[in-house]
Formats: C-alpha cells, structure tokens, sequence
C-alpha cells in the first residue's frame, strides 16, 4: 500500500504550538516545575515562545466570532496524506503544494491536490498530470490581485480541461481519465471534476457536503439526455439471448461516463468540461476526502467521513482506505488523498463537537436556519461555508463567458482555450458567428480557433466526426 505523508504552511511567518516544538526536549510539565531560572542555558527559551507556551489555543467559538464580524485572521497551514492500493495500477494522483500566483512571491502561495483514475490504459491519466495544471494556469490573466484571480479561475479550469484534452488526442492514444482537481487558497477551495471520482469536506459542524458531481450514465439522467442529443447512444451491454447486464454505458465505446479527458475512440460526446465548485471556508477550518471511485463505490460520503476523525490526515488516508477494502474488497484501484485545512494556533484539525439532543434548541436554530435558507451564502451551524460558485454546463459557451478579444482593433485575437494568438481569418466567436460583429451588435465571445471551435462543434453534435486514432 503506497503511503505519503506531509504538510505544508501556507505562511511562512506562521508559527506552529511551542509545545510541539519542544515536546522532544523536555516534559513540559517538568519545565513549569523547574522554574524558568533552573533551565539550563542551552534549552532557555526566549520571551516570544514562553509567552506562546502560557498563552491557550483560540477557542473554536472565538474563532468564527472573527469570521462573522469581519476581523482578519491568519492563513490556515495544511496538512495531508495519502494512501492507496493498486489492482490495475491506472490511478495517478497529483500533491502540489509550492504552487505561487505571482513567480517568487511566497505571499500569494496556494497548493493543488488531485487524483486522476484511468481505464483503458494509463496514457491519458500520466499526461493530464503531467500538463494540466500548467493549461489552467496559462488561461488567468497575469497580474490580477488575488480576489480577481479567485474570480478567474473557474472559467480557466474549464479551460486548462478543454486543451488538455485536445492536446492528448492529437496523440492518437485511446485512453481515458476521470479528474478530480482540487486548489487550496487560504481559506478558498475550488474543486473541478469530471468522471466518478469524488472530493468531500468535512466541516467541524460535522456537516459533510459533496463538492463533484458524479458523471455516470447510470445515475444521471441529464447526462444520458445530453450524450443521446450529441449523437451518442445510451444502452446496457447486450450478452447472448438478447440478456442486458451492468451499468449503462454510451455507444461506441461501451464508456460508463458521460465526461473524461482522453476516450478518443468513443465519442466527442464524451467531453472534457468540468462541473466547478467553489467555497470558502470559516476559520474553524475543514478536511477534505479526494478518492477515486474505488473508495465511493464502497463507501458513502459520510461513511469516508465518520471513519477517519480525530485522527491525522496521513493515518485518516489510510484509514479510509482500509475501510473500503473491509467492505468491498480490492475490486478496483483504490486511491485517497486527505487534506486538513487547520486554523493558525492548531497543531491537529479541531474534531467535530458532540452533539446532544435539546428539543428547545432544534426548535430555535430550526426558526434560524429556514430564515437563512433566503440569503445568498449558506452557512452550516458551526463551520461556516460560504459558497461562492457553482457551475455544471456541458455548453463551452455558457462556461466560457463573453469577454471581448485581446485586441480587435488589430485583429489580433486570443483562443479562450488553447491561449494562442490569432489573426482574424483563422476563427469565428462561440457562436458561429463571423468574429466581426456590426457595429450596432456587442462582442459575442469568446473567441476561438478553428482547432478549438471544431471541438466545440463536435462535442454539441455538430460534427459528429472523430479523430483517426494512430496503431
């Protein structure tokens, strides 16, 4: 069983807990006894760090009063583990977390966690990781602040996924892979997905929330509805007597996804557009579960969440692994990542408080939470979430927005996905439309390339061409 362990500050003027610290030095208890003038020299320590021994941890409840009010609070400190066991060897996951908006600027750090499962082979999983981060990145504006570049990053998932795709096609290989990718900024998760694979957070009110969307046939009718109307067809495998078995899949193909990266010989149907979430945490901080479907087909979201807490990220790993194969076995490749997002002055994630039933206290917060249910962010009891974006589309129009080209008084424009330059005979905007609008009609962008319109086509059903896979 692979395990990795480790963590990462955020911020490197954080500090973690001096008794951490200093537990291999001395007993701390047998400090306290000494007396700070009975410490040799050599283990002295100075005002600062006494002064952080004699001061307590900030209550959870301090903590999510300076949320609510508005006050600034220190960047959270992660960490993570990860555990799995192989039975195809296709599951890849990704652990970034050196990751700056701004080159040689430790300020603007935020770190990637990703898993990345493939069928068929392993091509298309080893190239999406090795490639895909670097897409996302390549379709954010340079020199945005960090609230833009929060802003921007959604659309440049959607991106980063569609180039990826495109360029691992261009390979002729005919491999695929689910994605589930994660970006930790501060207090901010966003979370990109195509495929089964699944990321949950665990909030400290013990309240568990799916951040994906799983993108099987069998389960989602909206999917099956989509695939159908691009020209794909939806159908259970048909074995001899005209007997149907196993889960439905699109044909050709035999796929049970409806959304991957790679699958280059079932359809472009099978598209590589991402469903996106984005929420910010409280400072009560969270855990984040990011498996493959090897876990969830054995586990529910809550199950993977109950089995692991109060215990450190790395044994939570696998821990949740052990989990699934007690209940399932090894029947697939089973890959989990953990991540603790654990509030400044905490050395561990705070566990979730014991809740006891009051019937006069489910009555109040019953009032409190059907009240809130009209306002714009939806806040669990304790751990605050704040959901700031959330966006499933197949349609790359409706996912890449209408921004205005790079310059079109040169007629120079720039490709919403592949992030090329080109001159104005090489592309039409979104809509099929000549990229020159009248002058009484707005932009209708974005702008595409003939390569990237092409594929935007062929995934509505609008050429129902494939491209020819290279033996």
């Amino acid at each position: 069983m692979g395990f990795n362990v480790g963590s990462s500050l955020l911020d490197p003027s954080l500090t973690v807990s001096v008794f951490a610290l200093h537990s291999k030095l001395m007993d701390v208890r047998g400090f306290w006894h000494l007396g700070l003038g009975n410490v040799p020299t050599d283990t002295k320590m100075s005002q600062i760090e006494v002064s952080a021994m004699k001061s307590p941890l900030t209550p959870l409840a301090t903590l999510i009063g300076r949320e609510l009010r508005g006050e600034k609070v220190e960047k959270p400190y992660l960490k993570y583990g990860q555990a799995g066991l192989a039975k195809k060897g296709e599951d890849y996951f990704l652990i970034k977390t050196d990751c700056q908006r701004i080159h040689s600027d430790p300020s603007t750090s935020f770190s990637v966690f990703a898993i990345f499962d493939g069928h068929n082979g392993i091509s298309a999983a080893i190239f999406t990781k090795e490639n895909l981060l670097a897409n996302v990145l390549s379709a954010i504006p340079q020199g945005t602040s960090r609230d833009e570049w929060l802003q921007a990053l959604p659309r440049a998932l959607v991106a980063g996924f569609v180039k990826t795709d495109i360029e691992f096609q261009q390979k002729g290989e005919t491999s695929g892979t689910t994605v589930t990718f994660v970006v930790i900024d501060d207090w901010t998760v966003t979370v990109a997905s195509v495929g089964d694979s699944r990321c949950i957070l665990d909030t400290q009110g013990g309240v568990v929330s799916l951040l994906t969307v799983d993108h099987r046939l069998e389960e989602n009718e909206e999917e099956r509805e989509r695939v159908t109307a691009s020209g794909g067809e939806v159908g259970r495998l048909n074995i001899f007597g005209g007997n149907e078995v196993g889960p439905l899949r699109c044909w050709p193909g035999g796929l049970c996804l409806s959304r991957s990266i790679g699958d280059t010989d079932v359809g472009e149907y099978i598209v590589p557009i991402p469903h996106v979430k984005q929420v910010k945490l409280s400072n009560a901080g969270g855990r984040l579960i990011i498996a493959s479907d090897g876990i969830w087909d054995a586990l529910s979201s809550d199950m993977a969440a109950k089995s692991c807490r109060g215990l450190p990220a790395e044994l939570a790993a696998k821990l949740v692994v052990k989990e699934a194969l007690r209940s399932r076995g090894l029947k697939d490749d089973t890959t989990c990542v953990v991540v603790d997002i654990i509030p400044s002055g905490h050395t561990v994630l705070p566990p979730p408080p014991i809740k006891k039933p009051n019937m006069l206290a489910s009555l109040i917060f019953g009032k409190k939470n059907q009240n809130s249910m009209n306002k714009t962010n939806k806040l669990s009891a304790i751990g605050v979430v704040e959901e700031l974006f959330e966006e499933g589309s197949a349609m790359l129009d409706e996912r890449l927005g209408k921004d205005s080209p790079l310059n079109a008084n040169s007629g120079i424009f720039r490709c919403a996905v592949c992030q090329v330059d080109q001159p104005q005979v090489e592309g039409l905007s979104v809509n099929s439309a000549p990229f020159f609008s009248p002058a009484s009609k707005p932009w209708e962008g974005p702008f595409l390339c003939a390569k990237c319109q092409n594929k935007k086509d062929a995934m509505e059903g609008k050429r129902l061409t494939r491209p020819t896979v290279v033996l």
